[in-house]
């Protein structure tokens, strides 16, 4: 039998997801947003393509993007509601980190596999920042894939977008635990 790193294995059989919502000031500092960055880097990425990359959003950049979310929201005819969502969930962060995939030409690796990868990173810096004992959140929204916000409010190149904004901050509450799927359900076991 393999040895078990037991408390690894509990922290992710219990881990859940701070809604960004109830995050709090202050927020990582640099040092230790760096080791968490680390730690998602680690993420599995076949090629070594690094197809992905962070984009660290502090408190005046949140601000602005909030207020560019605003503006293109309107322009593009949304309705308040969904204009307010996104533009709140800029302005009340604490810090956010734009996970941006940025898929890399290749013979030998797919971009879907380095899509997912992005995806992977996302859930990886999510778990170190709650393994480290912040509130987490991952949440995307319709900023992570509008072009002239991109472009105009996170400066990336036509072929990236936002796999995810990881909103970090301290907890201010404990959410309860949510329905987790059944396992019988959504798992097949194949021995032939």
């Amino acid at each position: 039998m393999p040895d078990t790193n037991q408390a690894a294995l509990d922290f992710l059989l219990t881990r859940r997801s701070r809604p960004a919502k109830t995050l709090a000031a202050p927020a990582p500092d640099r040092e230790t947003l760096d080791t968490l960055l680390t730690a998602a880097a680690r993420t599995p990425d076949h090629g070594k393509l690094e197809p992905w990359r962070f984009v660290v959003l502090e408190q005046a950049a949140l601000q602005r993007l909030g207020k560019l979310a605003r503006t293109r929201g309107a322009d593009l005819g949304f309705d308040t509601d969904k204009i307010d969502k996104i533009g709140v969930m800029f302005e009340n962060a604490p810090l956010s980190v734009a996970v941006v995939a940025s898929p890399k030409p290749s013979d030998k690796i797919p971009e879907i596999e380095q899509t997912l990868s992005s995806g992977a990173v996302c859930l990886a810096l999510l778990n170190a920042a709650l393994a480290a004992g912040w509130g987490a959140n991952w949440l995307t929204g319709w900023t992570a894939f509008d072009r002239p916000f991109l472009s105009e409010g996170l400066g990336l190149e036509n072929h990236e977008f936002v796999a995810g904004f990881i909103h970090l901050g301290c907890e201010t509450s404990t959410p309860p635990d949510r329905p987790r799927p059944d396992l019988a359900a959504i798992t097949t076991w194949l021995s032939a």
